[in-house]
């Protein structure tokens, strides 16, 4: 367990907090590249680290990413004018680029020579991977853009699930990089099966174990960690391990086991102290990974079915997220479909902070524990003027993924010759291609 101020100091990041400040050294997602398809289209409202934003695109396709409050007299520029490369406040009419320039002020008299002394705050941006990402830290400490780990190649697709969540950042990735967790809450969804590996179906995820107690070991890297859950296989136990490896990537990044079709990844933005955008990704060889609008509604997270418009779950405690007591009766172990709604329903329920004090952890715990060390241990190095975790020759390797494989007990999972998935026959892209970035 935590004390109360170590669990302060993991989940907080607005204003000063070190772990909004030490986040702020990595590029992030804003919003999602769709959101802000059109030139001269709505601008979209963000959040991120306790800042409130706008994101546009402008007549000449430029992405810009700024403070969503005029300059002027703070008002939402989410309702301004989109137009002729500027964003017009509708209040008095100033207008400003993608990279804060006051082009106009309407209200100003041109002699004044005003809008030459004013400069709106603009974040730089880019897009990669199906995110508008911004660097919010310091000019200073900006570090070159590249290419996630879960979209290493300009050739993969990336299908993207969105929703914004009311809890903070902390629980949800713990969700994500607890492997034991699956074989109870998903048990209706992944399903054991005599298979040679986890497999991918249009409705389940198959896997070829009954175990839910995995033994976990686990290395720690100077991008954060990876682990391993090792179950016993439904075949061959006497000799093979069924190993799920996952791989932390600080600061809230966790690519998890893929299946034999596609990888798998998660990302969570802290929006706040007590929001985050969630997003849950499929990525991989064009042929075999689900397109954006298949992978959303195998996941039960469609705008306007699952989700408002807003990308906020329509299931929510007060309607008990649409629990089905009645197919509970029948085997289904949770009664509530699409297994990140599963996920939403416990975050959730732990409050917008959990109180991890309260605590009582387990052996299957293993990787929680590593988590809030490693983060704690990070924070109290940043603190003291050291580098973030994971930045600069720390930086996650570009041949580092997760991986699900039978393993002989008398190997090392840690020597696994893990690949991500790309199976269309051919071979893999380069992991370290010549690229281009949108960006300005």
């Amino acid at each position: 367990m935590l004390t109360h101020e170590e669990n302060e100091l993991l989940c907080r990041v607005e204003g000063s907090a070190p772990t909004g400040q030490l986040m702020r050294r990595f590029w992030t997602p804003v919003c999602l590249i769709e959101e802000v398809a059109e030139p001269d289209g709505a601008p979209v409202k963000a959040r991120v680290l306790g800042e409130d934003l706008v994101v546009f695109r402008d007549t000449d396709g430029r992405v810009g990413v700024m403070d969503e409050y005029c300059p002027h007299r703070r008002a939402s520029l989410v309702f301004g004018r989109n137009e002729e490369c500027g964003l017009r406040c509708l209040y008095h009419g100033w207008k400003m680029d993608v990279d804060g320039n006051v082009l106009e002020m309407a209200s100003e008299p041109a002699a004044s020579g005003m809008a030459a002394k004013v400069k709106h705050k603009a974040y730089p941006a880019k897009e990669w991977g199906g995110f508008v990402w911004a660097y919010m830290g310091a000019q200073e400490t900006m570090p070159e853009f590249t290419p996630p780990p879960w979209a290493p190649v300009a050739e993969a697709r990336v299908s993207i699930a969105k929703a914004i969540i009311p809890c903070n950042w902390a629980q949800i990735l713990e969700g994500a990089i607890d492997s034991a967790h699956s074989s109870s809450l998903h048990s209706s969804d992944m399903v054991p099966a005599r298979v040679d590996g986890a497999k991918a179906t249009a409705n389940l995820w198959l896997r070829p174990s009954t175990d839910k107690a995995p033994r976990l070991q686990v290395e720690r890297t100077p991008y954060g960690f990876r682990y391993a859950a090792l179950r016993r296989p439904i075949k061959d136990a006497a000799t093979q391990d069924y190993v799920r490896s996952t791989v932390f990537v600080a600061p809230a990044t966790v690519l998890i086991p893929p299946n034999n079709l596609y990888n798998v990844a998660n990302v969570n933005v802290p929006m706040d102290d007590t929001n985050t955008a969630f997003y849950f990704i499929a990525w991989g060889h064009p042929a075999t990974t689900p397109e954006t609008e298949t992978w959303r509604r195998f996941l039960r997270q469609t705008v306007g079915v699952d989700l408002d418009a807003t990308y906020r779950p329509l299931r929510n405690v007060d309607n008990r997220f649409w629990q089905d007591r009645q197919a509970m009766k029948a085997g289904n172990f949770t009664g509530i479909t699409g297994f990140p709604n599963q996920d939403i329903a416990m975050w959730v329920t732990m409050g917008p902070i959990a109180d991890r004090s309260h605590e009582r952890l387990g052996a299957s715990d293993l990787a929680i524990v590593e988590f809030r060390r490693r983060m704690l241990d990070a924070l109290k190095e940043f603190q003291a003027g050291g580098p973030a975790i994971g930045t600069g020759d720390r930086a996650i390797p570009p041949a580092v993924c997760s991986f699900q494989a039978m393993v002989p007990k008398t190997g090392d999972w840690r020597a696994h010759p893990a690949r991500w998935v790309w199976d269309d026959g051919g071979e893999r892209p380069e992991l370290e291609p010549s690229y281009s970035v949108t960006s300005r």
